[in-house]
């Protein structure tokens, strides 16, 4: 089910949410979508752990997906960490959050203010000890095609060579436009000193983009996960790679308490 969530009094949000059939422990896990993308492409990941006893909540941050359109132009990486914020005030208990790519990160962001029982990130965006002051912050929105998605043919996606047919249909449906700004401000760096919540790190041995060594020398405490095959798009819609990679996610978990 899809349900609408309002931030104040100027944006609507819209969340995706798949129940288990029967009432669990477990705390709620909100999905954050990585850049130029939505909430759909956690389809494969809702149903599974719904499957195993967990509620998911796959939000569409501001501005993409089934949410309110408002312009991206001066969209910042806080602004998404507060979507996410304020979907786990909804919950009585702290939820786990978990995010894919440039979501990875503002999971992390999330996570760092408190309020998360855990947080695991997909081959995340990676956090800064310091911002680079150097780095230009811009303005405007831009599209899939930086992510080498120039194409809406399934055929023709060489960005995910793991996807079957109908893997890569959900992956086209879910693009969106994305900000620049929130680009720049990764790129100039978003300081995260601390983590206060357990950290599971997954990567995909087929990422070129964020290979398990991007994350070399963070310093944050985190367990890790190396999905054998899985690309970048793979950790979220590699059903074959979901099939080892969801069963190890929710194993951490329970250990987690």
């Amino acid at each position: 089910m899809v349900f609408n969530l309002w931030k104040g009094n100027f944006s609507m949000l819209a969340v995706s949410a798949i129940l288990p059939e029967h009432t669990t422990n477990h705390p709620s896990i909100i999905l954050v979508h990585g850049a130029a993308n939505s909430g759909r492409v956690w389809t494969f990941w809702q149903q599974a752990l719904a499957e195993q006893g967990w509620a998911s909540y796959a939000i569409d941050l501001r501005g993409h997906g089934q949410s309110a359109a408002v312009a991206l132009s001066h969209i910042g990486m806080s602004d998404y960490a507060a979507d996410v914020r304020t979907l786990a005030g909804q919950f009585k208990r702290p939820p786990v959050v978990m995010g894919w790519s440039m979501g990875g990160l503002v999971a992390l962001m999330a996570a760092a203010d408190g309020g998360a029982a855990a947080c695991v990130a997909l081959a995340p965006s990676t956090p800064a000890r310091q911002r680079n002051a150097a780095v230009t912050l811009r303005t405007g929105e831009f599209g899939p095609e930086e992510y080498g998605i120039t194409s809406d043919d399934p055929e023709q996606q060489p960005a995910m060579p793991d996807l079957d047919r109908e893997e890569r249909l959900i992956a086209l449906a879910s693009l969106s436009r994305e900000s620049r700004l929130a680009r720049d401000e990764r790129q100039a760096g978003i300081v995260i000193a601390s983590l206060p919540c357990p950290l599971l790190l997954i990567t995909g041995t087929a990422d070129r983009a964020w290979p398990r060594e991007r994350y070399s020398d963070l310093w944050l405490a985190a367990d890790y996960v190396s999905v054998e095959g899985a690309s970048h798009w793979g950790l979220v819609l590699n059903r074959r790679a979901l099939a080892t990679m969801i069963p190890a996610v929710v194993r951490w978990l329970a250990q987690c308490g």
